[in-house]
């Protein structure tokens, strides 16, 4: 396997003014960025960091969550499930195939806070609900994976079957919905987030029973529409694209890669091809979606939106596709031309032209890099890998990768990074890291 980033650490980097780290292009809203791409455009965030170098602030997070930081303005938000009470007996669904489970062996109270992005300190914890879950998740996994979305009112909070909530950005609640109990496949737990778009705000429910996909009022939680699914499980986050006058909701699924109208979910047009076990969410640019999948087999692919009506699987509409090295766990990272995305989790990452499907060096391995859970980030010219034993990869977007920085924390990370302005959000397992020059 051709190795194309040079093992030379760059000795010094100039680092451009400082971005204002308030309004949009200091925010980092939803799961996957501002753009759903993993990209930060106008971030400026670290090139290197340690335990004692370039952390701004560290704090010790209450319970587990493997959410995204959300960053808006002043406030960096996050959920997590706090175990409290007696051990009891370990609780499994007991259903065929489970295997690498968390056993769940106390009761949870589902917890959304909010933090000073200055200092790390709470400004407010609010707990949303409490329960002694039915089902647990896989051992990697948490009772709190999804990430939050946040828009200038509200901060949008899911625990999958222990609820959604609505607040405000002062931690008052404003609403909830049950949508049911989830059951998904091997008990390996939720995780899909939720994806929130002018005044809607959209949950997909794909799992091992009826699945569906539900679209809500944002202010009031009342629902706009919702639409049965033929699917089963799957953790891959929705995207909106919009094209001329229709905006997309796109989703991926084992079954189909399909687009829902999103003023009225009307199905617009789907796509077989991918496999089993969805877990990476697709990216867009440019009229083309790229959709990839690795679990019973391999399977990427490029279609072309414009146009696309009805079933378009094997048609003109799928422009490229690929069966080799494809994304399982960490959703694909779209930076400008450049489609980034790791062979199933591991730590060898392939590099190609996004409209063309070229290979743009190809693959190389990570070195220094295990296995990786959270999705790449990217921003100023770079692109960050963090792997779940804590080390970050830092390299350059380019045709030939070059290696800037590798970083070291004392923490093991699941959760996805965030960039805001010159901010950089890692949430471990027991500390959030704001690491910042």
């Amino acid at each position: 396997m051709r190795n194309c980033i040079s093992s030379m650490l760059l000795a010094s980097f100039l680092v451009p003014a400082a971005v204002d780290c308030h309004g949009d292009d200091g925010n980092w809203p939803q799961w996957r960025g501002p753009l759903g791409t993993g990209v930060s455009p106008n971030g400026e965030p670290p090139i290197e960091w340690s335990e004692e170098k370039n952390v701004r602030w560290k704090v010790e997070l209450p319970g587990r969550g493997h959410g995204t930081p959300i960053v808006w303005n002043d406030h960096v938000f996050l959920s997590t499930a706090i175990p409290f009470g007696p051990k009891l007996p370990p609780k499994q669904s007991g259903r065929p195939g489970e295997h690498d489970n968390l056993a769940v062996s106390q009761r949870h109270q589902f917890v959304a806070l909010a933090l000073d992005r200055a200092t790390g300190r709470t400004i407010w914890k609010k707990q949303l609900h409490e329960a002694l879950p039915e089902e647990g998740a896989h051992s990697t996994a948490s009772l709190a994976s999804a990430s939050p979305v946040a828009d200038g009112e509200h901060v949008f909070a899911f625990f999958g079957s222990h609820g959604l909530f609505c607040l405000d950005h002062d931690g008052k609640l404003i609403w909830k919905k049950d949508l049911g109990r989830m059951h998904t496949k091997h008990g390996h737990g939720e995780g899909t987030s939720p994806v929130l778009h002018g005044e809607t705000l959209v949950i997909n429910w794909d799992h091992e029973g009826d699945s569906f996909i539900v679209a809500l009022e944002k202010s009031t939680g009342k629902e706009v529409w919702r639409r049965e699914r033929d699917e089963v499980t799957s953790w891959a986050t929705p995207i909106v694209v919009q094209r001329g006058d229709t905006t997309q909701l796109i989703v991926s699924g084992t079954a189909r890669v399909r687009a829902y109208d999103l003023g009225s979910g009307k199905t617009l047009w789907e796509c077989g091809g991918l496999s089993s076990n969805i877990v990476a969410s697709p990216v867009h640019a440019d009229g083309i979606v790229i959709a990839g999948s690795s679990y019973e087999k391999r399977a990427m692919l490029a279609i072309r939106i414009d146009g696309a009506q009805g079933d378009i699987t094997d048609s003109k509409q799928v422009v490229w596709s690929r069966t080799r090295g494809t994304p399982y766990v960490p959703s694909p990272l779209l930076y400008g031309d450049a489609l980034y995305f790791h062979a199933h989790y591991q730590s060898v990452l392939t590099r190609i032209d996004a409209k063309t499907g070229e290979e743009n060096p190809g693959p190389f391995r990570l070195p220094g890099i295990s296995n990786v859970y959270a999705s790449a980030v990217g921003a100023a010219g770079r692109v960050y890998v963090t792997d779940l034993e804590g080390t970050t990869l830092v390299f350059s977007n380019e045709a030939n990768p070059r290696i800037m920085a590798r970083n070291i924390l004392d923490d093991r990370f699941n959760a996805s990074a965030a960039i805001a302005g010159r901010q950089l959000f890692l949430r471990g397992e027991k500390l959030l890291y704001c690491l910042e020059k």
